[in-house]
């Protein structure tokens, strides 16, 4: 038991998921063609969650030229190079399945507003964690 234990661990990503259901995201995913290598970003909405640990997904709609196209992304996968999110939404459930029955302007979800003091809390911790020097220097 421990040894699938240590195996799921090394193949887990170490930073934080950082959104949630309901923002609108980009996935820059890799696509392997033959011998190249290219990343493709994926722009939509997240619509649901799934599983913990290793086998954590979550689900991308997006409308395609008038048709709705969803795609589901292991989020643990060596493929995803990052998820960036363009558009916090606000929203009360977990799984956003009744999107796919709306059309036009009553698929939009909402924004959600963060103040500006916690949006500079927010800035200045990751440029923290992307830069450790500078706070033993600061201190």
């Amino acid at each position: 038991m421990n040894e699938i234990k240590a195996i799921e661990a090394s193949n887990m990503k170490n930073e934080a998921i950082n959104f949630k259901v309901g923002d609108t995201v980009k996935v820059h995913f890799k696509i392997v063609e033959g011998k190249t290598e290219r990343i493709q970003i994926y722009e939509g909405l997240v619509i649901a969650i799934k599983n913990s640990k290793v086998g954590k997904t979550f689900m991308v709609r997006k409308n395609s030229y008038g048709v709705g196209v969803e795609r589901v992304f292991p989020l643990h996968s060596p493929r995803i190079a990052k998820v960036e999110v363009v558009r916090p939404g606000k929203v009360r459930r977990a799984k956003l399945y009744y999107i796919r029955d709306k059309i036009g302007k009553g698929a939009k979800i909402k924004e959600l507003i963060v103040s500006r003091k916690a949006q500079a809390q927010k800035a200045s911790k990751e440029q923290a964690a992307q830069d450790p020097s500078s706070e033993n220097t600061a201190k």
